[in-house]
């Protein structure tokens, strides 16, 4: 799964990087390193009327079109790739195509030991921002009748250097798998593990469980834990 992570990159430096407009105006963000769910976040959406790609700042936790208010939202931060063309709630962002790439630099998983949790941080081997795959969707207040735009992301199983943490990681799109996997009919070919050899980890301090933190000594590794030690804090927070 994926329930937090960060988006460090200014959005200029994503806008060239995943092939955004240059004409657009983009958000004027700061840099966010322990993005959690209902939060905001960076998202690069396909604009099939004017063949372009766009990025915006979309709400972390999908609400589906046919819903009745956004009580959910929190719980469809994630959605299995296995089974996203057929949930109810994501098979028509995937058929639409309402697909999204969600750009960041890092995530954060938690490891179970004997005493506790230990958070890790992890990225790409060589340190250049990740492609999360995603699907968006658009909701509409029946009450105020505005729109409210969210996200999520898709997961797949772990691969072997993730999988001591947690049985699923989120889908990390190649470069080269950006335009199918937002344009093609039915790209599920593309929803699978990223290659381990190509990832890194390390032990990060308990201080990302509090969504109130949200600054740069978050990434930084924590050295000196034994194997299996939990960090200070046992539990990841949403307070």
């Amino acid at each position: 799964m994926c329930g937090r992570f960060a988006q460090t990159t200014p959005p200029r430096a994503f806008a060239e990087r995943y092939g955004v407009d240059p004409v657009l105006a983009l958000p004027n963000v700061p840099a966010r390193y322990n993005i959690a769910p209902t939060q905001d976040a960076l998202v690069i959406r396909h604009n099939p009327e004017e063949e372009r790609r766009e990025l915006s700042l979309l709400r972390w936790g999908l609400v589906p079109s046919f819903a009745a208010d956004t009580a959910r939202a929190g719980s469809l931060i994630n959605a299995r790739s296995e089974s996203v063309a057929e949930k109810a709630s994501f098979k028509a962002a995937w058929f639409k195509p309402r697909r999204c790439v969600v750009p960041a630099d890092a995530f954060y998983e938690w490891q179970q030991g004997a005493c506790g949790k230990t958070p890790h941080a992890i990225a790409r081997a060589h340190g250049t921002p990740m492609a999360f795959a995603g699907l968006w969707e658009g909701w509409k207040d029946p009450a105020s009748g505005q729109w409210l735009r969210t996200f999520t992301l898709l997961t797949t199983t772990a691969n072997d250097l993730l999988r001591p943490l947690h049985e699923r990681m989120p889908v990390i799109l190649d470069e080269d798998d950006i335009d199918p996997y937002l344009t093609a009919p039915d790209p599920r070919d593309l929803l699978r593990p990223y290659p381990a050899d190509a990832m890194r980890l390390w032990p990060v301090s308990a201080r990302v469980n509090a969504v109130r933190n949200d600054d740069a000594d978050l990434l930084v590794e924590v050295t000196g834990l034994p194997a299996g030690s939990p960090s200070p804090v046992a539990q990841p927070s949403l307070f």
